[in-house]
Formats: structure tokens, C-alpha cells, sequence
């Protein structure tokens, strides 16, 4: 196996089935899954495309001759960016045609957010482009006014030893390094509540929510317009289209440039994209 190509065995059984990660933790777990022949426990397996995996004895198949597609969604407020929820709120798979079923999110946008929000068939992709330091842009609405502390920390970045206002209850990322924003833009500044557009090239979890919230003017509002120079481009929420033909191109070149040294930079098992890549979908 080429160590470039490798993914965790329930990522590769997630984006290729009805399971949702989870559940593919769960079955490993009991015992439900063999490699080549071989019933497999341990979570921390990798595995390509080339693996003959089976669940329940039943091979998951991926399909080899397609070409990878990427499509656009405009993501609705109240839906949680997960193939599954055990609590049971609306995933924006209730939203997305079935053919696009065994689509993943690049990325993750919270049950409150809204906007741009990418899927794709490759898991090659997906991983390449979650944790790129593609541009995102956003529309958001805080309380209360944009003070100078919060036009420097965009400015300069800043380091949070507590971090957790504005994450979700029991997350495990406390602290947090907030590099300077890309560029900023203030359209409202009053008193009561602001806006603006902002601009980012990490996406952590809960990363906007987590630094106005530091001084104390939680987000009300928050739209991705913007990923990786991908728009909307008048789609209606709720709605998906696939890329131009130019996004398609700029997406090839951007991969051929930079997929090498992204997946060099994070082949370690330490780093978990799922604890701290993207806004979580709680």
C-alpha cells in the first residue's frame, strides 16, 4: 500500500456505505469487519482502495472507474453535517438527493451555520482540501460593537490558553492559536449587534464562534459564502450543483500542487482532523 493513499478503516467504510463513522466504530468493535479474510478490531487500522474490506460479510465496494466529483451545497441552519445523529436532529443527508448518499463533507459547518459547503465522492479530496489552507470567506452577525482588540487580534492573531467559550458543551480543545485573519470587512457597527465579512485559512473547530466569543460578543449569525474561491452563485439554500467546469480546473491544479505536501504534513496518527479540523457538527 502507498502510505499516501492509507485511511482509517472507518473513514474508508463511512464514505462507502450507508454507516455512519460511528457505527463503523461500533462494528469493528464487535468483530464485523475483515480485511483480505481477516476479522478486524482494532480502530486505529488503515486501509486504500485496493483493500477488500467486508461488513457482515459483505463487501464494500468502491467504484474505481468513476471520476471523482465534487458538488456545491447550501447548507440550511438546523442541520447537523453527519451521515447520522443520535439525538436525532434533521443531517443534511435528509436535505441531498440519494444519489449523493455516499458523498462526504469536506469540512463541517455547525447545526447553526449556514452557506457553502462541499462534498465529494474521493476521499483523497476530502482530505486533501479539509485540511488545506484554502481561503474561506464568511458573512457573519455578532453582538454588541467590533471593538479595537478585536480589529488587532484579526490583525495580529492571537493565543487563547482557554479557548472553550464558544465551543460546543464537552469539547476537548481548550486552548487554541488563532493565526491573523486573510482580510476583513466591516459592513454594521453599532451598539446592539454588528456585521461583517471575514476571511480564514483554517477553519479549526468553532474557530469564528471561539474568538468573538473571547470578548464577549457570541456570533448570531453565520454564513459561509466562499471556499476556496467556490461560491454559491445564487443557489438556493437547501439546494446542490456541481462545479463549473473552470472551479473544476482550479481544483485539479490546486490538488497537483499541493495534495503531496498536505498528506506528507498530516500521514502521522496523532493528528485526528475529525477533534480539530473544521466548525464540529454539534
Amino acid at each position: 500500500m502507498a502510505e499516501e493513499k492509507l485511511v482509517r478503516l472507518n473513514k474508508f467504510i463511512s464514505h462507502n456505505s450507508r454507516f455512519s463513522r460511528r457505527e463503523a466504530d461500533r462494528l469493528i468493535e464487535e468483530g464485523k469487519v475483515s480485511i483480505d479474510g481477516e476479522v478486524i478490531t482494532n480502530l486505529a487500522t488503515k486501509v486504500d482502495e485496493h483493500t477488500i474490506v467486508k461488513v457482515n460479510d459483505r463487501t464494500v465496494r468502491v467504484d474505481r472507474k468513476r471520476a471523482p466529483t465534487v458538488i456545491v451545497y447550501n447548507k440550511q441552519k438546523g442541520e447537523i453535517v453527519s451521515k447520522k445523529d443520535p439525538q436525532g436532529r434533521r443531517i443534511i443527508f435528509d436535505s441531498l438527493a440519494k444519489k449523493f448518499e455516499h458523498f462526504m463533507p469536506i469540512g463541517r459547518l455547525d447545526y447553526a451555520s449556514e452557506g457553502v459547503l462541499l462534498l465529494t465522492d474521493d476521499v483523497n479530496i476530502a482530505n486533501s482540501l479539509m485540511h488545506s489552507n484554502l481561503e474561506r470567506v464568511y458573512k457573519i452577525k455578532i453582538a454588541g460593537p467590533i471593538t479595537e482588540q478585536m480589529i488587532m487580534s484579526m490583525d495580529k492573531g492571537m493565543m487563547l490558553d482557554d479557548a472553550t467559550a464558544g465551543a460546543y458543551d464537552g469539547t476537548s480543545i481548550t486552548n487554541m492559536e488563532f493565526k491573523p485573519f486573510n482580510g476583513w470587512q466591516i459592513q454594521k457597527n453599532t451598539a446592539k449587534f454588528s456585521t461583517m465579512k471575514v476571511a480564514i485559512s483554517e477553519g479549526k473547530n468553532r474557530e469564528l464562534r471561539r474568538f468573538f466569543a473571547h470578548f464577549d460578543s457570541p456570533i448570531l449569525d453565520l454564513k459561509r459564502v466562499n471556499f476556496g474561491g467556490i461560491e454559491l452563485n445564487n443557489l438556493p439554500s437547501g439546494k446542490t450543483r456541481y462545479l463549473e467546469r473552470r472551479e473544476y480546473q482550479d481544483l485539479r491544479n490546486y490538488l497537483k500542487s499541493l495534495i503531496k505536501s498536505e498528506k506528507e504534513r498530516f500521514k502521522g496518527d496523532d493528528f485526528n482532523s475529525d477533534d480539530y479540523y473544521e466548525e464540529d457538527d454539534y
